[in-house]
């Protein structure tokens, strides 16, 4: 089987989460419109934020260095190494649960390089098994899901809500309305 049946839609919606959609304008498909993506919520949080574990379960820290293990193993394997030949050690990626500054900003910047990496390989067609299809399309799930926990964790992470897509969208058609016939794109 080939990915380039995900080749389009797969990177867009991961680049979406990621990256987010600041633009009031465009269609978005898993975020409000105006949500600046998971990146940019990540360096609203200083690391004391970051490293808070809520109801005995993980850190953002923790969650975010889960999603950088788990987006290097799929650059691995997108590189040509097969995930059967890498000593994997999921329980490590957990145990990152408090960090300093330091450590926070260069865990932030080695998720931001392994999501961009991974989005490249998104967007690459390769002939792949019914698990490794499993492994790109569980990938954009995967992080959407972390996403959600690490807002769930901390309200300074949360985008914007329905409600402030709504109103945004009724500013538009007002300046829309009132803007000089003729003058309407």
């Amino acid at each position: 089987m080939t990915s380039s049946y995900f080749a389009t839609i797969l990177p867009t919606l991961f680049r979406e989460l990621v990256d987010g959609s600041p633009d009031q304008n465009a269609r978005t498909y898993m975020l409000n419109r105006g949500d600046a993506g998971l990146l940019a919520s990540l360096e609203r949080l200083p690391a004391a934020a970051a490293s808070q574990a809520h109801a005995s379960g993980p850190s953002i820290a923790a969650h975010v260095d889960h999603l950088r293990y788990g987006l290097s193993l799929l650059n691995a394997w997108a590189r040509g190494t097969p995930l059967s030949g890498l000593e994997m050690d999921w329980t490590a990626s957990w145990r990152r649960n408090v960090v300093l500054e330091a450590e926070w900003k260069s865990l932030r910047e080695e998720l931001r390089r392994e999501a961009t990496d991974w989005a490249t390989a998104l967007s690459s067609a390769r002939e792949v098994s019914e698990v490794e299809t499993g492994w790109i399309a569980g990938s954009v799930a995967h992080l959407a899901y972390h996403f959600g926990a690490i807002r769930q964790i901390d309200r300074a992470t949360r985008g914007p809500t329905a409600e402030d897509e709504a109103r945004a969208e009724a500013a538009v058609r007002a300046r829309e309305a009132a803007a000089p016939p003729g003058s309407r794109g």
